[in-house]
């Protein structure tokens, strides 16, 4: 008689350290408790103290780390709160950001170059981090950047030339990363979301125009539902994709294709 295989247990984190930036709503939260739910340790960075004890006290295994990723040392102290708390990041959830709809030609140059800080250059230094701190005590960590469709394609009707630029070079930024520390145990992908409710687009969600804009442009002719982008997260996160790495996995519903 053969062994028996359960395919499930490979897409378990129990004994995993997990940090997620932007933890304390939307796709962030989401995944916090996704990966408590699936047995990690959830390290909790986000700005807003309260929602962080909030989420805290709700989840089994879980700590706060209060930050602001855009200051000057954000990342830094937040990869090194979370160390010093659990020991060690065995898997980072690089969430956190922001987005602006703004025409290009009147979108001024502070703005455009403070979405790019907080939307690339953020994730790319709490990215570095991690890696840094794994590859000091020789263990392995999977990182995963959330990019969007709009870092893959144009926005059409929607205009955000700072958030297409940054979430573009977080899908190329990815693959750098990737390939350069792909031989030191670091696993680095992306989730590539389309049109999912979070309190950064509630306003288009709640208008007609920009429910018709989403569910046009999806060859499926929705946007996503809650909990369509948790079997991404797990399977990038775990160890049911070890050999996977330098991919931009688009959850979209079509979006891309058509």
């Amino acid at each position: 008689m053969s062994d028996h295989i359960d395919p499930t247990t490979a897409f378990r984190l129990d004994d995993k350290v997990v940090l997620v930036t932007g933890a304390s709503s939307g796709l962030g939260e989401r995944f916090a408790r996704v990966a408590a739910a699936a047995g990690a340790t959830v390290v909790l960075a986000a700005r807003r103290v309260e929602r962080l004890e909030a989420l805290v006290d709700e989840l089994p295994n879980a700590v706060a780390v209060p930050i602001d990723l855009g200051e000057p040392g954000g990342p830094e102290a937040c990869v090194a709160a979370a160390v010093d708390a659990c020991g060690r990041v065995d898997v980072l959830i690089n969430n956190a950001g922001i987005s602006q709809v703004e025409p290009a030609l009147t979108m001024t140059t502070d703005s455009f170059r403070h979405e790019i800080e907080i939307d690339l250059v953020a994730p790319f230094a709490v990215a570095r981090e991690v890696a840094k701190a794994a590859i000091a005590a020789g263990r392995p960590a999977s990182i995963i950047n959330l990019g969007s469709v709009l870092g893959s394609v144009a926005g059409g009707k929607l205009r955000v030339p700072g958030y297409a630029a940054a979430k573009g070079g977080v899908h190329n930024l990815t693959r750098e990363l990737a390939s350069q520390w792909a031989r030191r145990g670091i696993r680095v992908n992306a989730i590539a979301p389309g049109w999912f409710e979070t309190e950064m687009n509630s306003e288009m969600f709640a208008d007609a125009g920009g429910e018709a804009y989403m569910r046009n442009g999806a060859a499926m002719g929705r946007p996503g539902a809650a909990g369509e982008l948790d079997g991404a997260m797990l399977y990038l996160a775990s160890n049911a994709s070890s050999f996977v790495t330098g991919q931009v996995l688009h959850v979209d519903g079509g979006w891309t294709i058509s």
